[in-house]
């Protein structure tokens, strides 16, 4: 089959289009045709080798983890699919082996869910990651009605659906991005304001009493001024610093696998709940530049990669 591989850790220059065997599944794992997969941040600092010591992989590395397509092969004991099925799912293993940048991938049954008929392809494999860690960080906080929430890197892939999901929760929204994006983040519900200097006082403008929850998905700014911007018994999460947990007493979030949160997350795209924003499309032999793409740190909403067609 073909793959996207690199051997060695490096620039997106290292990615490359090979042959590789087709994966063998376990038996509670399933044997996916690709259709789509999504790229994440997370993606190229695997590729760049941030996360060695925190993941343990052999090369060659096949990247990507969001996936979305259709069942050819059940394994042993995976009832809940069948042959033809189309699915997604966040297909991240404990180890860096066989990802989604590729014609196959093995798909740990506990990582799937149904894709809904109203959902295509293309956002199915964009929702994985990115709807996981903002749906759980939203439950991990505690989002409520009444609540002041303060999202950080409220216009990126992760940032949005937070966004959207706090809104449906009944919280009044705040959120971080640049000028260009901040229409669109009223479109989404939220009250947007920029980066710089003059952050915190934007943020004490928008909310005086300061913010019950504040979500950062950025880093650096967020976790600095939060103490001068939570509210008394307020919380934070955080996906890229500890000092979250560590300093301010709230959260760091390694998003899990949980094939029922991301069933539920597609049903609220289908809905109308969640809107998805698809920033661009590559085909697998463009992988390289989808990394690109995301290494900018511009994109709005989700780059994602076309592999195969469903039939």
């Amino acid at each position: 089959m073909k793959a996207i591989t690199y051997s060695e850790f490096g620039s997106a220059d290292i990615l490359a289009l090979t042959d590789q065997p087709e994966p063998h599944i376990g038996p509670d794992s399933m044997l996916v045709k690709v259709v789509a997969s999504g790229i994440n941040p997370v993606d190229y600092k695997i590729r760049e080798g941030y996360l060695a010591g925190l993941i343990d992989g052999d090369f060659p590395i096949t990247p990507g983890w969001d996936v979305a397509g259709v069942v050819v092969k059940p394994g042993l004991d995976t009832p809940e699919f069948a042959e033809g099925d189309e699915i997604l799912a966040y297909a991240r293993k404990d180890t860096l082996v066989g990802g989604a940048l590729a014609e196959y991938v093995a798909v740990p049954v506990r990582t799937a869910a149904r894709k809904p008929a109203g959902l295509s392809f293309e956002q199915a494999a964009a929702l994985p990651l990115a709807g996981l860690t903002a749906l759980q960080s939203v439950r991990r906080t505690g989002v409520r009605e009444g609540q002041t929430v303060l999202v950080h890197a409220a216009a990126g892939g992760v940032g949005s659906i937070a966004v959207q999901l706090a809104v449906h929760a009944g919280a009044r929204v705040v959120g971080t991005a640049s000028p260009r994006n901040h229409d669109h983040l009223r479109s989404l519900g939220a009250t947007p304001i920029s980066y710089g200097d003059d952050l915190v006082a934007q943020a004490k403008d928008a909310a005086p009493d300061g913010y019950d929850v504040i979500l950062d998905f950025v880093g650096g700014q967020a976790i600095d001024t939060a103490p001068e911007l939570l509210a008394r018994g307020g919380t934070i999460a955080s996906i890229t610093d500890d000092r979250a947990r560590t300093e301010l007493g709230g959260h760091y979030i390694w998003v899990r696998p949980d094939a029922e949160q991301l069933g539920e997350l597609a049903r609220l795209v289908v809905d109308g709940v969640v809107r998805l924003e698809i920033a661009e499309t590559f085909p697998l032999e463009r992988a390289a530049d989808a990394h690109r793409a995301v290494e900018t740190g511009h994109v709005r909403g989700k780059v994602v990669v076309t592999v195969g067609s469903p039939e």
